[in-house]
């Protein structure tokens, strides 16, 4: 019969180990961490405060560190890493893949990084020099090193005695790549057609071409070639078509899993590594910047208002009105805007028809502002019994619901060709447009048809 512990879902293991911590057994919760995988292990981590992050910490088996820092976010392994002992990092760090060993060190200080790569021996260390040499990003700075090649004139029997002498393969290998003498990328050969063809069969009747990924191509059209051809691993070469790695398909999923979590936080201005459990004052100093940004686009937005604080004085409901047309636009705005980000992350959106789109999106935004213009006319007409009030606001719905299809869909264009995220502060642009342009829109032609 199995352990009751291990019979139970990984969530009541992670609170029994909480439980175990606040009876002060550690010996159980030394027990139960070996008892889960090492992403389990970082979810742990990740959601626990700073204080119970070092406890548990100490009590993981030495051997499991690389590991376990390989699943944690970055946030969270630079805050373990700088309390760990130099030697027990090195050790840790060489047992790493090449791509999670590289991401490591380029999120560390530069000093700590340097003083790490000299610890190294020297193969951990130039294919870690390798990896960071490439930007970031880049298929060259997510490949891992760890491929299998072969020539292709031997035969089926040499190659398979050839992997039982070596007695493993690299995890995820559904493909071994064949080179020329010069290394240079020929072909890929499925794993199971070697262990399906007759042994005296020369792998160069098995080769079939494989597409290989530049080393210098984005990470994100890595993904979309991953998503389109449903490969579960890719060769990687130099611009001499030299095999330098290959990308598997569990370096993919991380991809699309920290884009989408990147587009989610920026659009809050985050970071999308930040620790949900990160200290007060360290959190505070990160997301107040970006309060600062939002107060100053509402100052711009409240100081169109004042320009019109005859009109609203004299006449209250037009204060009471002010904010339909902002908030209409900006919610008109933002949906243009999701979908515009969303088709460049996707490559759909490209200069070629660009101007397609922002013609559509106007159009929409014209038909959207004829539609709802009048509603809110019949609205503000029968409520305030006021025919000329309704179409003041009618003329304003319209003029916002156009510039706010026009912003929402060229704001993220703008934005890339300026090598800004668009997802970072595209919402904020878009928010301040339509505010502005609401408010002058409908307080402008207030005052010109009502005073």
């Amino acid at each position: 019969m199995p352990d009751t512990f291990e019979a139970l879902s990984t969530n009541h293991q992670l609170r029994a180990i909480n439980d175990a911590l606040s009876d002060g057994d550690f010996v159980q919760v030394q027990a139960k961490l070996r008892s889960l995988v090492p992403c389990d292990v970082a979810l742990l981590l990740e959601s626990s405060h700073s204080r119970i992050r070092t406890e548990i910490w100490q009590l993981i088996e030495p051997d499991l560190y690389s590991d376990v820092l390989e699943e944690l976010s970055e946030d969270v392994r630079n805050g373990i890493i700088r309390n760990m002992l130099p030697e027990k990092l090195a050790d840790a760090l060489e047992e790493m893949d090449t791509d999670d060993l590289v991401e490591t060190l380029s999120s560390l200080p530069e000093a700590v990084s340097q003083d790490l790569l000299a610890s190294m021996d020297e193969q951990d260390r130039l294919r870690a020099q390798q990896g960071l040499s490439y930007g970031e990003e880049t298929a060259g700075f997510i490949m891992n090193t760890d491929t299998i090649t072969l020539r292709p004139e031997i035969s089926v029997e040499v190659f398979l005695r050839y992997l039982r002498l070596k007695g493993q393969i690299p995890e995820n290998t559904d493909t071994f790549y064949v080179v020329d003498r010069e290394d240079k990328l020929i072909g890929g050969v499925a794993l199971t057609k070697l262990v399906t063809a007759p042994v005296d069969t020369k792998v160069d009747s098995l080769i079939k071409s494989s597409e290989a990924i530049p080393v210098n191509m984005p990470d994100n059209e890595v993904a979309s070639l991953f998503e389109r051809y449903d490969w579960l691993s890719a060769p990687v070469v130099d611009e001499n078509n030299r095999l330098v790695g290959r990308i598997t398909i569990d370096d993919v999923v991380d991809i699309i899993r920290e884009d989408a979590e990147h587009s989610m936080m920026s659009m809050a201005g985050l970071d999308d590594e930040e620790d949900t459990f990160a200290p007060v004052v360290k959190s505070t100093q990160r997301r107040t910047i970006w309060l600062g940004v939002n107060l100053f686009t509402a100052l711009m937005a409240a100081a169109v208002s004042d320009l019109f604080e005859a009109a609203l004085s004299q006449l209250a409901v037009l204060a009471i009105l002010n904010t339909i047309v902002p908030s209409m636009g900006g919610a008109a705005g933002n949906q243009t805007l999701t979908l515009v980000i969303r088709g460049m992350a996707l490559g759909h959106v490209s200069a070629n028809n660009a101007r397609w789109l922002i013609t559509k999106e106007l159009a929409i935004g014209f038909l959207n502002g004829i539609i709802w213009s009048l509603l809110i006319a019949s609205v503000i007409a029968l409520w305030k019994q006021d025919l000329m009030l309704g179409g003041v606001i009618a003329f304003a719905m319209l003029i916002n619901m156009i510039a706010a299809g026009l912003a929402g869909a060229a704001i993220p264009m703008i934005m890339k060709k300026l090598n800004i995220d668009p997802a970072l502060a595209g919402s904020v642009i878009l928010t301040t447009i339509t505010d502005v342009v609401g408010i002058f829109a409908f307080l402008g032609t207030a005052s010109w048809l009502l005073l």
